[in-house]
């Protein structure tokens, strides 16, 4: 769970980029506009992972195995 909450985040993050220095929803873009029910899917999936993500501040564990 907190490996895909990871890649949602980061997907997140890329949009919210490619909007700041572009000017480009890539999301909206993808899906048919942001008020498409893909797009709303996935801005509700990335919102979701987002406060997933909030518990990594209070785990010990790594996010993601380091492979030992």
């Amino acid at each position: 769970m907190n490996v895909i909450a990871l890649i949602l985040v980061i997907v997140g993050a890329i949009n919210w980029g490619s909007i700041g220095l572009f000017g480009v929803d890539l999301v909206a873009s993808l899906f048919g506009g942001q008020l498409s029910l893909m797009s709303r899917i996935i801005f509700s999936l990335v919102g979701l992972a987002g406060l997933w993500s909030i518990t990594f501040f209070f785990k010990d564990t790594p996010i993601v195995g380091d492979g030992k």
